[in-house]
């Protein structure tokens, strides 16, 4: 049995070498191609792990499943790129561009751990649900099915939008484009940074913090959104969410979400809040 294990291991990790040769020749873009062997040979270091332990233990196997799995998405997700849309009720579960404790100490193995397989999971399975009851099943009432497309369908591409702003190699202020565009609109880094923080200290029970792209106005400006999917403004392009729903934080600072919020900032992915920018700068329309 411990044999099997091992060569199983083993197994997939030479799988991983192939599957990044495999991305190398795709005709998917070179930066996608980048994060993707990023993200493959982060998952090999899982592997590496286990094959270092001496034993395998009931906790080893059911890491084994999920490094399974994890893989499973890798080819699924490169599959996707090559396809111009997504079929109604066909929505996965993204791999995280980092691993589970790469962020620790400021945001602990076990919440996104949680956070990524499940909460974020459930807003995938509810989403594929929803579409599939609109769209293919045709399903009554449709207020019903609505709602569920509204409340999941924001909730996993919100989820999307924050794994990606998040690094473990953040730096304490921004720079570039998204910098001089702060200081523009909000007067200076410092006072962007007060008003975020007060914004997502603000939000009672469930909801996000979010600096948003207007191409309306020209102009960044912050929103709170309750639950996922409510006091949104329509015409708007996201481009830094905070999760301020407890589940985000409860396990490690319990009902101290001031603390949680005071740490995030030291995981902020500037260099992918820049990128957003740049794209959303993209959106051209007129002014009023």
């Amino acid at each position: 049995m411990e044999k099997d294990y091992y060569d199983y291991l083993a197994d997939l990790f030479e799988w991983g070498e192939k599957l990044k040769n495999e991305i190398m020749s795709s005709k998917i873009t070179e930066e996608e191609k980048l994060q993707a062997i990023f993200q493959v040979e982060q998952w090999q270091e899982k592997i590496q792990s286990l094959i270092g332990s001496t034993i395998p233990e009931l906790e080893d196997e059911e890491r084994l499943l999920e490094l399974r799995n994890e893989g499973e998405a890798f080819i699924s997700d490169i599959t996707r790129k090559k396809s111009e849309s997504i079929p109604y009720g066909k929505h996965q579960l993204p791999p995280l561009p980092y691993s589970y404790n790469a962020l620790e100490p400021y945001i602990s193995e076990q919440i996104m751990r949680l956070h990524h397989t499940k909460h974020h999971q459930s807003y995938v399975d509810g989403l594929n649900k929803a579409e599939t009851a609109l769209y293919i099943d045709k399903k009554e009432p449709v207020k019903h099915w609505l709602r569920e497309q509204a409340f999941h369908g924001s909730g996993h591409n919100l989820h999307t939008i924050f794994w990606y702003n998040m690094t473990p190699n953040g730096k304490k202020k921004p720079s570039g484009e998204i910098l001089r565009q702060i200081e523009k609109d909000f007067g200076s880094w410092a006072a962007f940074q007060k008003l975020f923080t007060s914004v997502a200290n603000s939000v009672e029970g469930n909801g996000w913090a979010v600096l948003y792209w207007s191409p309306r106005s020209g102009k960044l400006a912050i929103q709170s959104f309750e639950k996922h999917q409510l006091f949104q403004v329509p015409d708007t392009i996201p481009l830094l969410v905070l999760d301020v729903w407890e589940h985000a934080y409860y396990l490690q600072h319990k009902n101290d979400k001031k603390t949680y919020i005071e740490n995030w900032w030291n995981v902020v992915n500037w260099e992918n809040v820049n990128k957003r920018l740049k794209e959303a700068r993209k959106v051209k329309w007129e002014l009023y």
